[in-house]
């Protein structure tokens, strides 16, 4: 529970930051474009560092690396925070190194599960974090509005890099003991070895292919409030959504549920909770009903994606593999915020449900060959690593 306690606050700062920053450079430049591309910049940096510190955080323990980027990123924050508004063209750089030296939180938190938890209470552990996530995605850019609206955007990132220095430094100590070297079986893998696999290619796609369905919906609520003129309610869509996977969630958490646990059957059920919101759009409250209802399938398909990634993965290489799926997602956003909005201007709000449902079902497709979780194997699978997977697209793994 501390542990889980630690990653959340660590993770916090991380999705208070935006908000503020995007005012920022608004402010700065007068132009919200200018803010898209400072987000775009950090994103970026994101994207292409994630993986860099998973890797480093697998050979060389997570301690360090969090360390590390912990405090360099909210030094760089304190730059962003601190940069003078006649010189705001120098945001985008700031942003790529800032999002260059987010900390791997996410990341060392999903690989270290099978080391603390096993059994049936792994498949728990994954469904809780993706519950707990929601709670984030709630409260976190809420706390950054709020530090704009009550303060400024400059004192909203100040509060980001603080929070940020204290809480990643109590999830450090948080952190279990890594596997001795010499204790190690596993022969460290490639790149490509890692991510070029029968079953982990997939599960790393899928993800991809749900969080660009995830941002559509949210640019189709955004249209869908601003098309009736009710702006508000855009807010309480997305706070019904993730309630609704929040509940979802803890249900899916508190039962054992079944023996053999397949994915692919979990991701039909995100799927058919999309396409039910094509049909619910002729009203707010139709299309909300039809959103809590849909969100009841995320987290539980997406803490079954966390384990089974987990599980096939060996040890030495878990944090890494994490890493590449948030890239993956980091690039889902962006295509799936662009494609949405085009469909929006040519077609109309209800067909971004559609796309989400296609897109769901695509992945659903992808997991078809994943195996399934077969009850006690759960806790031994993390250890055999991906002998049990069937091997790799490119040779075995170890």
């Amino acid at each position: 529970m501390t542990l889980l306690v630690s990653s959340l606050l660590a993770r916090l700062p991380m999705l208070a930051t935006m908000v503020p920053i995007a005012f920022l450079a608004k402010d700065a430049s007068g132009s919200f474009r200018w803010a898209g591309v400072v987000a775009g910049a950090y994103s970026i940096g994101t994207a292409i560092a994630g993986p860099l510190w998973s890797r480093t955080a697998d050979r060389r323990g997570p301690r360090g690396v969090l360390l590390v980027t912990g405090l360099a990123w909210s030094v760089a924050l304190l730059a962003i925070a601190l940069l003078p508004a006649s010189q705001h063209r120098l945001l985008p750089a700031l942003a790529v190194i800032a999002g260059a030296l987010v900390p791997p939180v996410m990341q060392t938190l999903r690989a270290a599960w099978p080391r603390v938890v096993q059994g049936p209470a792994l498949r728990t552990a994954y469904s809780v974090d993706a519950t707990a996530q929601e709670l984030l995605f709630m409260v976190g850019p809420m706390l950054g509005a709020t530090a704009v609206s009550v303060a400024s955007p400059r004192l909203g990132v100040l509060l980001a890099a603080a929070m940020s220095a204290v809480f990643i430094w109590w999830y450090v100590l948080r952190q279990p003991k890594p596997l001795p070297r010499d204790q190690r079986t596993e022969v460290p893998l490639t790149a490509r070895q890692l991510l070029w696999h029968r079953h982990r290619l997939p599960l790393i796609l899928a993800f991809g292919l749900w969080v660009m369905s995830f941002n559509g919906i949210s640019l189709g609520i955004v249209a869908f409030a601003d098309e009736h003129g009710q702006r508000l309610i855009a807010g309480i869509f997305e706070a019904v959504w993730a309630f609704g996977s929040l509940v979802g969630g803890a249900v899916a958490g508190a039962l054992p549920g079944r023996r053999t646990s397949y994915l692919w059957r979990r991701a039909a059920l995100v799927a058919a909770g999309m396409l039910l919101c094509v049909f619910a759009t002729w009203s707010s409250v139709s299309l909300g009903v039809a959103l809590m209802l849909s969100g009841l399938t995320l987290a539980p398909a997406i803490g079954a994606l966390y384990g089974r990634l987990g599980a096939l993965t060996p040890d030495v290489a878990r944090t890494e593999v994490f890493g590449w799926m948030g890239s993956a997602a980091t690039g889902g956003a962006a295509i799936g915020a662009a494609l949405s909005g085009a469909i929006i201007e040519v077609y109309g709000v209800r067909y971004v449900w559609l796309l989400a449902a296609v897109l769901a079902g695509a992945s659903t497709l992808l997991l078809l060959r994943v195996p399934p979780e077969r009850g006690a194997e759960s806790s031994t699978e993390s250890e055999v690593g991906p002998g049990l997977a069937g091997g790799s697209l490119v040779g075995e793994d170890a």
